[in-house]
């Protein structure tokens, strides 16, 4: 997989993918990851990528022109399953758009900043918009870096144990069960004496039970789903 992600401040980008799970499936050439600053593109000698918006209003807009030479570039050199703009008002981020995701093949994210993109670009270049939730932040590179991290620990390989990612929460419409690790007892807290039984499938049905239990308590609204 391929991630192309077009943002006015790639420096804020980077970290995210310079440790942990992102950083071993770049290096272990899983996916590839590109970061493109908008003001490369920009068509005058300021590096302008906004502007006032017409009719008036607070807020600057990002304009078209800078948006269509960058995504035309990265579009001359391969095709593009998807370009995804971040935005608040678009559909809720859920493992299920993750899972979908995963199987792309080249991807390009587009980072919003300021009051947003020029509706244009939206209209004729974006296939899809996400939000990570019901809340504004500064610009969408943090969002990106949100879908990415979803995203890629889903691609094979990724995890060191690829059934992981299938017992997460949201898989199944349903939150992951209580886990539990060493010590057996602490402060007089124990842990449940079936998971040390060995009936694994006693074990699988008390865990289906307990996911079953949490999401009806916490997130009743996945159960309708």
């Amino acid at each position: 997989m391929r991630i192309d992600i077009i943002t006015v401040l790639p420096e804020l980008l980077r970290s995210p993918f310079e440790a942990s799970i992102l950083k071993r499936a770049i290096e272990a050439n899983l996916v590839e990851v590109h970061f493109h600053n908008l003001r490369d593109f920009a068509t005058d000698n300021y590096k302008s990528i906004d502007d006032y918006q017409f009719g008036g209003g607070a807020g600057m807009v990002m304009m078209i022109e800078p948006i269509d030479k960058c995504i035309s570039a990265l579009k001359e050199e391969r095709d593009y399953d998807e370009i995804i703009y971040m935005t608040p008002d678009g559909e809720t981020l859920k493992q299920g758009i993750a899972n979908q995701l995963s199987l792309k093949e080249n991807i390009i994210i587009l980072c919003g900043h300021y009051k947003g993109v020029d509706q244009r670009v939206r209209d004729h270049f974006i296939t899809r918009e996400i939000s990570i939730g019901d809340y504004v932040l500064s610009g969408g590179e943090l969002g990106a870096a949100v879908l990415c991290d979803a995203v890629i620990r889903l691609i094979p390989g990724v995890l060191g144990n690829e059934t992981s990612a299938l017992t997460d929460s949201f898989q199944d419409n349903l939150l992951a069960p209580p886990i539990y690790t060493k010590p057996r007892e602490y402060k007089g807290w124990k842990v449940p004496e079936l998971l040390f039984s060995g009936n694994l499938p006693e074990i699988e049905k008390w865990r289906e039970d307990q996911a079953y239990q949490r999401t009806k308590e916490r997130r009743p609204d996945l159960l309708d789903e």
